[in-house]
């Protein structure tokens, strides 16, 4: 449907604007989100909240009463909100919402409300939307108790079953599925100071606002308001559920007081251990984890992959980026043969790629690996760490998309990186001067190249080693190419940035693969 406009002479900028204002609201429609009222709720409001916190002194969150703060997982997991109760299922609607109960690690209740054409109205707590199972303390529950967070469902995959696709729930944090996924690592809205030695702050997303679609809608708009002792923030989330889900994102940050660091878009998974380093001893499964890599597409266009590795200290790096493309924690084995865990479905896990929609400029993708020995443990974070900020008070707005799932950003004219490993060097036995790194490239250009085609390996090796050989093949097996080289290192063993990519003649025929070696 759309809106047919006639032209008029007037010169009055009112009626210039109601004109903008009805073409914004005929495209709304177009697009199958609901058109709002000229005085509707909307992200400004959020933003002039964020600002008004970050001119006030912080107030903590109130916490939920101590019998609920200390049961157990199982305790919380037995309280269950009744689906007859989903907001919206009785409308007919796309979309429907479930209420999370506060508890157990949700210490603090946020508010949800919801807003139409009549205005803003708040969700109060019921105790009556949960069933709370073997539990004996629903009598006890405040009345005002708020919520820990939110589900939104969607017919992903069958038109009459209602699936999750995103929920909202601790601190900032929330996750999405595409098509076929099952869930993996998360999402959040702002990460601070985080692997810094003064400890890190984590902001909570304290209030929501649900947009009500209409029942044809297949776009939902949530809004969220970010709080913490150092920063406030406005956020706006367009979901658009699909085979890859895709969240766009409208993100404005004040700072109350300078902060180290501000992580823009932040990602969060676990990696436990993979092909490139040692099963766990006890442990049956080839390879645990939801993420085994990150991609990074810098402003010049250059596709970068790092292998995630799992050591016994906190490593930190940086890759310096002008005006990125897009980053994002991937999960390119899809092998069920790789992980054999009926359970998990590690190879189900979704990919996430972050693509900014403005202009980011000058700053680093950083990446933090933390020791771990347990997978329930989410020890890899990936963000964007902007060169420059304004003043604390002055607002910064980052414009990005999220791609939820299977699918990858990387382009066809670039041949992916699939797998690396690494071992010792030398013809026999074993040498612990030398290391073989042996890296698997397909897809791309290289799909087409016959095993006598001149294919070159491009290798960079940064001081503490130094590069002995490498050997270039067709994989028949996979049908992609192999690149095997062997390092000598030096004496001190000092770790060693690496970096490696194929060509043919002056043509890049891969992306480029990075890693840090450390013995």
């Amino acid at each position: 449907m759309s809106l047919r406009i006639s032209p008029s002479r007037s010169k009055r900028p009112h009626s210039r604007a109601l004109a903008r204002m009805l073409l914004a609201m005929s495209m709304l429609t177009i697009a199958g989100l609901a058109p709002l009222q000229v005085h509707a709720f909307g992200y400004g409001d959020v933003v002039e909240k964020a600002r008004a916190l970050a001119h006030e002194s912080y107030k903590p969150m109130r916490e939920v009463p101590e019998f609920l703060a200390d049961i157990k997982y199982d305790a919380h997991r037995d309280i269950r909100f009744k689906p007859d109760h989903a907001l919206w299922r009785a409308d007919g609607m796309n979309f429907d919402v479930f209420l999370l109960h506060p508890g157990f690690l949700f210490k603090n209740p946020v508010r949800i409300n919801i807003y139409d054409a009549e205005g803003v109205r708040e969700l109060p707590f019921r105790t009556e939307l949960f069933d709370y199972g073997k539990n004996d303390f629903a009598d006890k529950i405040p009345k005002d108790l708020g919520y820990a967070g939110l589900v939104i469902n969607y017919p992903i995959k069958n038109p009459e079953v209602q699936d999750q696709v995103i929920v909202f729930q601790g601190a900032s944090y929330f996750r999405a599925l595409g098509r076929e996924n099952v869930y993996g690592l998360s999402a959040r809205g702002l990460a601070v100071d985080t692997g810094l030695p003064s400890g890190e702050e984590f902001p909570y997303f304290t209030e929501f606002w649900l947009e009500r679609p209409s029942p044809r809608q297949h776009a939902m708009k949530v809004y969220a308001l970010l709080d913490s002792p150092s920063v406030s923030g406005a956020y706006r989330f367009t979901i658009v559920p699909g085979e890859e889900t895709w969240i766009h994102v409208k993100a404005t940050i004040f700072e109350r007081k300078r902060v180290k660091e501000l992580g823009i878009a932040p990602l969060t998974s676990m990696f436990l251990y993979g092909e490139n380093s040692p099963r766990l001893q006890g442990d049956w499964r080839p390879e645990v984890h939801d993420s085994d890599g990150l991609l990074m597409n810098n402003g010049t266009g250059e596709w970068i992959w790092r292998p995630l590795e799992n050591k016994p200290r906190l490593r930190i790096s940086m890759f310096s980026l002008q005006s990125p493309r897009g980053f994002g924690l991937l999960q390119r084995d899809r092998e069920f043969a790789h992980y054999e865990d009926l359970e998990t479905h590690q190879e189900l896990r979704p990919g996430l790629w972050i693509r900014p929609e403005s202009d980011w400029g000058e700053g680093a993708v950083k990446l933090a690996e933390i020791p771990s020995d347990e997978e329930y443990n989410d020890n890899i974070v990936a963000y964007w760490v902007p060169a420059n900020r304004p003043e604390p008070g002055e607002p910064m707005t980052f414009d990005y998309t999220m791609g939820w799932g299977f699918n990858e950003p990387t382009p066809g004219d670039a041949g992916r990186v699939t797998g690396s490993w690494v071992g010792y060097g030398g013809v026999k036995g074993k040498n612990e001067s030398r290391r073989r790194f042996v890296i698997d490239f397909q897809d791309g250009p290289l799909s087409a190249l016959g095993p006598d085609a001149t294919v070159e390996g491009v290798i960079s090796v940064g001081g503490g080693a130094e590069l002995l050989e490498q050997q270039v093949h067709k994989n028949a097996v996979t049908g992609g190419w192999r690149l095997a080289f062997q390092v000598k290192l030096d004496k001190d063993r000092k770790p060693v940035d690496l970096r490696a990519f194929l060509k043919s003649g002056d043509q890049a025929l891969t992306e480029t693969w990075t890693y840090l070696f450390e013995s």
